[in-house]
């Protein structure tokens, strides 16, 4: 197998396989395996709860979103109700 390492983490590498004595390779795997093992197990997966959100007024969609906020806030850059800050 052959990974290509950043020219970054090479040099560092390199660095502490002058400072070690130890193999590119031995020092290689060490760093994968603790990096390996602080990466989080995967738990439950993730689920969503279904809502029936009741009848929809005629001609609002859920799909377009930017124009359901504008259809219920008013458009952008409008001026607010002093009624309803």
């Amino acid at each position: 197998m052959t990974l290509t390492l950043d020219a970054n983490l090479a040099a560092q590498l390199n660095a502490e396989a002058r400072r070690t004595g130890r193999s590119l390779r031995d020092l290689a795997n060490a760093a994968l395996r603790r990096g390996l093992l602080q990466c989080p197990t995967p738990t439950t997966p993730f689920k969503v709860a279904v809502r029936d959100l009741g009848n929809l007024q005629s001609g609002v969609s859920l799909d377009k979103v930017a124009l359901l906020i504008e259809q219920v806030e008013g458009p952008p850059g409008g001026l607010a109700d002093p009624d309803h800050p």
